[in-house]
């Protein structure tokens, strides 16, 4: 007979609990949003993707006709940007008056906004939506191996994948040594994004695992010993893979979204994304060819929630709480989880909420940036 395991469902639960019992009143909630009404929120996200901006835009007209709010969505590359601009703010007493409102962030990033204190607290308890996010269901709680504490709201899904063209693997799941084959038998048709582009990153924290056997050291704090172990065993696999790589690993594509086209022209026979529905939602766009399938490691996709999160010295908060609500509301995660718009997986139950890949936990932050440094380091032209 089944035993359930009730310790283990409460913890599952409990987040979900304390969400119930803290989410904002009614009341405060018709505060917020008469505060916020007329105001403009500086959304400070990556702007790498025609289809994000494209739907940021969308949230632009909807906010604005349901609450009065405009939303600016202000591109940039990397988010670390902006995390610097905090610190800068910080560091000169600027403390209210900020030009970012809002931050699309996770990881290494967070960590370091936590770190120094520059998070407007109870943001997730502040929006009412929270109630409706899937903590039961999905690792929402925490970021990267450290505790979110309120401080952002998970607003989406990410899976790292491939995708191939013209049958290049055999199984959905390929390893480390598979990949180097594919290289060795299609030399110039492989390659990836230059750290520290995320997926480019990410590529990387996936062939670690595979080649260490998913080491626990990757789930904690990176030491000097462990990378001392542990790294020389990717350098020598990417000693062996880069000179197979297209234009012999000597240059690489600056962004996913370039390596992505480079695929689209047959420039590349594969790819690598980190949203489990892009593969769909570019092929229904007529942006990827039909004979393209999607895979994943045999260790799990490395999967991780992204946020959104409030700087504690943010002009127009009550406008940036009222647009974090609308975005994850059941109508703006529906549309977000669209292939025909953006295809990135929710974070609230949706009549059609796509299927996720069989999963691996995401290593620690303190890797990133590892990897990303002693990568440069090796391999920087």
């Amino acid at each position: 007979m089944y035993k359930f395991n009730l310790t283990s469902i409460f913890k599952r639960l409990l987040p979900a609990l304390w969400l119930l019992a803290n989410t904002c009143t009614a009341a405060d909630w018709s505060e917020v949003q008469a505060e916020a009404r007329g105001d403009t929120v500086y959304f400070y996200a990556w702007g790498g993707s025609d289809d994000v901006n494209r739907y940021l835009r969308w949230v632009d007209g909807e906010l604005n006709r349901r609450y009065g709010v405009r939303l600016k969505h202000v591109k940039v590359p990397d988010i670390a940007q902006a995390v610097q601009r905090l610190q800068v703010d910080a560091q000169a007493g600027r403390l209210d008056g900020g030009a970012i409102d809002l931050l699309w962030v996770n990881g290494e990033n967070f960590h370091v906004l936590k770190r120094d204190n520059l998070l407007l607290p109870d943001v997730l308890t502040d929006v009412p939506n929270s109630a409706d996010l899937l903590h039961d269901k999905l690792p929402l709680a925490s970021d990267f191996g450290v505790p979110v504490d309120g401080l952002e709201v998970p607003w989406g899904i990410g899976q790292f994948n491939l995708i191939a063209r013209d049958n290049s693997f055999a199984d959905a799941a390929i390893n480390a040594a598979q990949l180097l084959d594919f290289a060795k038998q299609n030399p110039g048709k492989l390659s990836y994004p230059k750290p520290p582009d995320f997926i480019g990153t990410t590529l990387l924290k996936s062939l670690l695992l595979d080649l260490t056997d998913s080491d626990p050291r990757l789930y904690q704090p990176a030491s000097e010993a462990a990378m001392a172990q542990l790294l020389p065993v990717l350098w020598q696999y990417l000693d062996k893979l880069h000179p197979m790589l297209w234009e012999e690993g000597t240059v690489f594509a600056q962004s996913s979204a370039q390596q992505l086209q480079w695929l689209a022209d047959a420039k590349l026979s594969v790819a690598f994304s980190f949203n489990p529905q892009e593969l769909a939602a570019k092929v229904e766009a007529s942006r990827l060819p039909t004979n393209v399938q999607q895979h994943y490691f045999s260790v799990g996709a490395i999967t991780n929630s992204h946020y959104l999160a409030i700087p504690r010295n943010a002009s127009h908060s009550a406008a940036a709480k009222v647009a974090i609500n609308f975005l994850i509301s059941e109508k703006a995660q529906q549309r977000k989880a669209d292939t025909a718009y953006w295809g990135d997986p929710a974070v609230v139950d949706l009549p059609e909420g796509g299927t996720l890949l069989p999963s691996a936990t995401e290593l620690h932050a303190s890797w990133q940036n590892a990897l990303e440094q002693r990568w440069l380091q090796r391999y920087q032209r």
